[in-house]
């Protein structure tokens, strides 16, 4: 029994030490005063409600646009031939590819007044000031938020056929 506790050892050292960060963001929620109090009084009389309601609308959001773009583009490589369904079938699942902190730096960039597309419209067309809504919004965020995490239905409801039909 004693060597057994000795090869746990360097396993329980290596746990210790990954709980430390942990044990400290808990150690900080415990001390609790009169200012802690009055801060979380001060946020919830002004900022906390806005910020409840915005993440209450990216959810709603967020979850119907998954469902729709999710369950659409199953249903169309999964009931429909068409040329290029194959491929489609596979390049569906392209943003479950790069975690989807990257895929949003990714648009962002991309889509933002400065980035490459809105730079390349208004270079081609004469066009003047934003292009598209900005990206750091709601809207913005429910839209990068579809895109990276439709997938994950896509792939529940294409693997869902109707009367057995395989692909």
């Amino acid at each position: 029994m004693t060597l057994r506790r000795l090869k746990d050892l360097p396993l329980l050292l290596v746990a210790g030490v990954l709980m430390l960060p942990v044990l400290a963001v808990l150690g900080s929620w415990f001390s609790w005063d009169a200012a802690s109090g009055q801060i979380l009084r001060e946020m919830g009389g002004t900022v906390l409600p806005d910020y409840a309601l915005t993440s209450l609308l990216l959810c709603v959001a967020v979850g119907i646009g998954v469902a729709v773009v999710g369950t659409g583009t199953a249903a169309a490589v999964t009931l429909f031939e068409f040329p290029g369904r194959r491929f489609f079938e596979w390049a569906l699942l392209l943003p479950l590819a790069m975690p989807a902190y990257v895929v949003a730096y990714a648009y962002t960039d991309f889509l933002q007044f400065s980035g490459p597309l809105q730079s390349l419209l208004r270079a081609q067309f004469g066009l003047e000031g934003r292009v598209f809504p900005e990206v750091r919004s709601l809207p913005g965020a429910v839209w990068v938020f579809v895109f990276s995490l439709y997938p994950y239905v896509y792939l529940l409801v294409r693997t869902a056929r109707p009367n057995g039909r395989r692909s």
